[in-house]
């Protein structure tokens, strides 16, 4: 017993919430502005002994000028942080040039997309990042698969990302011990891809909110409601989650391959989300069902041929039984693929030619995945379902927001935003 309790409490001084870190700041190519400052005044790498550096054998891409680092290729700056929420506080621009500044935060986040800053001028811009950890307990933590032990988004480290071009002054990053969070539960087209061409809408809508709401993206490829509850993803959100949070809840991609008796839409997965949902309200938070996307397979008439069975119908079924809040996924993608089109639709997935990325020998031909675009557009597609419901989380969307329509997409030809370095041609799990 006496051992239990030595390792209960190693385990709460490594894995509790923000509250055990302290604020951290960092002066790039500068002396400390204070005392709490830590001055980069070179390129230093990271390493466990150190706590912080840039990562990722990127370091030799720093240029460092007087009063700032200017990112020559992409640039990874970890910092050792325990489980919890930061606000991250970055002053941008240059006094050489400018700068054109692009900032992912962990598994490819989007956090700051172009952000333009003229030569001489500073920029102060925040948003928010979760930190998280497998455990749940001294005895329990989330099984985590082989392939996603390697992910950024469980290294025990806040990694930021800058694209090239980027140019940084100052680095603020302040644990946050309360904050309204928007939890997600789901799969492949909801999840942190951590490489590129992958991409999930759960990782692109972060830029569009504010500082006051933060993103908790648990969601893991292949997962199904059984799997993810198996495996103590549930479990982790409700060991984290606060009245007043959200649980977004979008499966049926994989739930479709199971097969067995009383497994199906209207037996075991109406069964497991009204599980979900009881126990997401009895901690006092929102659920918020989706349907599943579309896949991207077309008749030869234009339309899109459904793919989903039942389980769009089952979900919105409970949804109505439950009185709890439905964005139908499942229709807004299925008119944003016919507004493409066929041919156009192509290029919000990760569809690309032999050798458009190092070590593809093979051409890659995914209608199920999308690529950082694509992701870009189901996260618009998410917002507009929350617009659309009048979902209070709306008030944590930035000022002036353009407004989406799906009948009326973004093309691939206008999107500009850097890909990252890091890359792998295998596909996520699930379908």
């Amino acid at each position: 017993m006496m051992l239990r309790a030595f390792f209960s409490f190693i385990f709460m001084c490594l894995f509790t919430t923000s509250t055990v870190a302290g604020i951290r700041v960092f002066d790039l190519g500068s002396q400390a502005s204070d005392v709490d400052a830590t001055a980069l005044t070179q390129a230093v790498k990271y390493n466990q002994g150190r706590g912080f550096g840039f990562d990722f054998n990127t370091a030799a891409q720093a240029i460092l000028e007087s009063h700032s680092v200017v990112a020559q290729q992409s640039l990874y700056f970890s910092v050792d942080l325990p489980q919890g929420h930061y606000q991250v506080e970055l002053t941008l621009g240059s006094d050489l040039a400018a700068s054109t500044n692009t900032v992912k935060a962990e598994s490819r986040r989007l956090m700051l997309n172009q952000i333009k800053v003229a030569k001489g001028q500073h920029i102060t811009r925040r948003f928010m990042v979760d930190v998280r950890s497998p455990f749940i307990s001294s005895e329990k933590r989330i099984a985590l698969k082989e392939r996603e032990r390697d992910d950024v988004n469980w290294d025990n480290k806040l990694t930021l990302e800058f694209a090239a071009g980027s140019a940084m002054r100052r680095i603020a990053i302040t644990p946050v011990a309360d904050i309204t969070t928007m939890y997600l539960a789901g799969d492949s087209t909801v999840t942190d891809q951590d490489v590129e061409p992958w991409a999930s809408w759960g990782q692109l809508i972060t830029q569009y909110l504010k500082p006051t709401i933060v993103v908790a993206n648990y969601a893991v490829s292949g997962a199904s409601l059984y799997s993810f509850k198996a495996e103590h993803r549930l479990e982790k959100i409700l060991s984290l989650v606060k009245p007043g949070d959200y649980v977004f809840i979008q499966f049926a991609h994989n739930d479709e391959k199971r097969r067995g008796e009383g497994i199906g839409p209207w037996q075991s997965y109406a069964d497991l989300l009204n599980e979900y949902i009881e126990r997401v309200q009895a901690k006092q938070a929102i659920a918020v069902l989706l349907t599943p996307v579309q896949r991207r397979f077309f008749n030869a008439d234009g339309t899109l041929k459904p793919t989903h069975g039942d389980y769009p119908a089952a979900i919105r079924k409970v949804a109505t039984d439950k009185q709890v809040p439905l964005i139908d996924l499942t229709q807004l993608t299925t008119e944003l693929y016919e507004s493409w089109g066929d041919e156009s639709s192509r290029q919000a997935f990760v569809q690309y030619p032999a050798n458009t990325f190092p070590s593809q020998p093979h051409a890659l031909k995914d209608n199920t995945h999308f690529n950082y675009f694509g992701a870009n557009e189901i996260a618009l597609c998410v917002i507009k379902g929350m617009l659309d419901i009048r979902l209070p989380l709306t008030d944590y969307l930035i000022d002036n927001l353009q407004a989406y329509g799906p009948a009326n997409p973004n093309q691939f030809e206008h999107w500009t935003v850097p890909m990252s370095p890091r890359f792998v041609a295998i596909k996520p799990d699930g379908s």
